[in-house]
């Protein structure tokens, strides 16, 4: 799958993602991060009297890869996905929570920093780690939060272990279907290597309150590939295999039973 130097294609608009914003009643904002700037969708608890340190637990969601390509090797002009998974889970969830653009998608594609490699080969770089890692400690500050649970589907649950190896009061990680090894991913399907972007598989996570959940008919991240990644960082014993589960479908279904279970530990 050669991309780089490749045309891209036209424009596709998320279709859905307005009607999510405003039947969950999400607040909408841009937060410059340290290279890229972000779309960020919020549901905000009660403010935080000023001065406090707060005890609470903010939620912090990241998307998949959305859509990088719109054939095998033409690189799209807007990676933007038009329906969410994420953001849809975020929906069911009565937290406070924070769902973080990636950099480059909803509408920053054409920025000065951007261009087509940050959502092909360099999506999980270390500037995009290190901008989104950037954005997520100021939504921390901001919602007075002592602890941190970070919630990925496919390539957002690769970000999310990449960002919990480096910022300090995760006390969860929920990584849905993810590239955990993204070598070995590649060459599961025959695509070009993405040089220029971090490894999760080549870290030590052992000590990462991490869950990997994948779905036993997930032919892209399939069971034997999570379950081969995660034995590399340490990690295997965290993953769980859902019977029927495909790479997207259906998490909508099991996020609530999620979401309490960890709320309780």
């Amino acid at each position: 799958m050669a991309f780089l130097g490749m045309a891209t294609g036209c424009v596709e608009s998320p279709s859905r993602v307005a009607d999510l914003v405003r039947e969950a009643r999400f607040q909408e904002d841009v937060v410059q991060g340290t290279t890229f700037r972000h779309r960020l969708f919020r549901r905000e608890a009660a403010p935080a009297p000023t001065g406090t340190a707060g005890s609470g637990t903010l939620h912090i969601y990241i998307e998949g890869d959305g859509r990088p390509f719109i054939f095998r090797a033409l690189v799209t002009a807007d990676p933007t996905p038009r329906d969410p998974l994420m953001l849809h889970l975020m929906a069911l969830d009565p937290a406070p929570s924070v769902y973080i653009g990636r950099p480059c998608y909803f509408g920053f594609a054409h920025d000065p920093n951007c261009n087509s490699a940050y959502w092909t080969a360099k999506r999980f770089a270390p500037e995009v780690i290190e901008s989104i890692g950037s954005v997520l400690q100021s939504e921390v500050a901001r919602a007075h939060a002592s602890r941190i649970e970070i919630y990925g589907h496919s390539g957002g649950g690769t970000l999310a272990v990449l960002l919990a190896a480096r910022i300090t009061g995760v006390t969860r990680v929920i990584a849905i279907a993810p590239t955990l090894d993204i070598a070995a991913w590649c060459a599961l399907h025959g695509y070009t290597p993405l040089l220029g972007s971090l490894n999760p598989a080549e870290l030590s996570l052992q000590s990462l309150p991490i869950v990997y959940l994948v779905g036993n008919a997930d032919t892209n991240t399939p069971p034997a590939f999570v379950e081969a990644a995660a034995a590399r960082t340490g990690t295997r014993d965290a993953v769980r295999v859902i019977p029927g589960y495909t790479h997207n479908c259906c998490w909508q279904q099991l996020w609530r039973a999620v979401l309490s279970e960890t709320s309780q530990r």
